[in-house]
């Protein structure tokens, strides 16, 4: 009897103990420093590797803990020597398309900054190849994490304010600092058109629209504008950029900008018998029979919904193809909004969506 235990208890260690490994590769993107203390803690996963050529960047992931025998210049050998089962890539984002080229056929699983790519055309080929193979790729949203943003979204499916037709999206702060320190190097590409995919309609118009596809679905059209209101600082890029999305019974209007006195990431949610509005701090909803808008508390998040490398791991255990604000589906919508948007400023027209693909 007792040999029959300890060989169902050995059968089933891997499912509860195993170990979950996971690298980075590039230290470009400067998010990158807000999660690296974790990984270098591995309270979730342990980190096997990071893999950069900048000595500057490289000589501050040591300042932060990383040991010099995991630093890595070519990330490629990194992979195959240290095989991760997680790789957090901190790239450009015209280089992700290239990244999950190498990790997929390797059943090594991905997470990105947000947004899943720098074009349509790259974020349908991120998610074949993800499918293909069958590995995992998430986009990293810092709202992906927030209580609040769940609350406000359970309200309005609640039908607490009625029926929603209109969301007003608003992202942004001052811009991206400028080519001096360490930011230099996020700055260069952050501001490069191709690099990129844009300005500051890609850098913040991917959390609007992700808000305006979550909430309301895909758009019928897309409509853009952009202005460029720092040259000297943004000479290749816009500062400013507005999208409105239509569709059959209610609009979104998208701001994102680097050009605001201080930072915003709010959204207004409108329905027919009242408002909420959301931001990391918290939810305020105002019925339409209210003088005044009142707070709702925050439900709190399940460990596995509350922070990245926790919900990699847990649809990896659960060999369940993440969903949702960070799931592949929603971010390559994400992506085909940004590029037609992208048209509708070329045109100065409303560019109407064709068939999804």
């Amino acid at each position: 009897m007792r040999k029959v235990a300890l060989i169902l208890f050995l059968l089933l260690l891997p499912a509860f103990g195993a170990e979950h490994t996971i690298a980075v590769v590039g230290l470009v993107h400067s998010h990158v420093w807000g999660h690296l203390k974790g990984m270098v803690s591995g309270q979730q996963a342990r980190l096997v590797g990071v893999a950069e050529t900048v000595p500057e960047l490289v000589a501050e992931a040591q300042k932060r803990g990383v040991p010099a025998n995991l630093i890595f210049a070519d990330w490629k050998k990194m992979i195959d020597a240290q095989k991760p089962e997680i790789v957090w890539a901190f790239v450009e984002n015209n280089r992700h398309l290239e990244i999950v080229q190498y990790c997929a056929p390797r059943k090594i699983h991905v997470l990105f900054e947000k947004p899943l790519a720098s074009s349509y055309k790259d974020a349908l080929a991120i998610r074949d190849l993800a499918r293909k193979n069958g590995t995992y790729v998430m986009t990293n949203y810092q709202m992906a994490w927030w209580p609040s943003n769940y609350t406000a979204k359970e309200l309005a499916d609640s039908g607490a304010i009625g029926k929603v037709w209109r969301l007003h999206g608003m992202v942004g702060h001052g811009g991206p600092g400028g080519p001096t320190g360490l930011n230099r190097y996020f700055f260069d590409w952050l501001t490069d058109p191709v690099k990129n995919g844009g300005g500051a309609i890609v850098d913040f118009g991917c959390y609007n629209a992700l808000w305006s596809l979550w909430y309301l679905g895909r758009p019928e059209t897309v409509y853009a504008q952009t202005n460029q209101l720092r040259p000297k600082e943004f000479p290749k890029v816009d500062d400013n950029a507005l999208i409105i999305l239509k569709y059959p019974q209610g609009e979104t209007i998208l701001e994102g900008s680097w050009d605001l006195p201080y930072g915003f990431q709010d959204l207004e949610v409108f329905g027919l018998g009242g408002s909420i509005h959301m931001n990391s701090g918290g939810v305020m909803m105002r019925k339409s029979d209210q003088r005044e808008a009142q707070k709702v508390p925050a439900k709190e998040l399940a460990p596995e919904a509350s922070a990245p490398v926790a919900a990699m791991i847990h649809a990896i255990e659960s060999k369940t193809e993440p969903q949702g604000l960070t799931g592949l589906d929603m971010n390559v919508q994400v992506v085909e909004i940004l590029d037609a948007a992208k048209e509708s400023i070329k045109t100065g027209k409303a560019v109407r969506l064709s068939a999804a693909k």
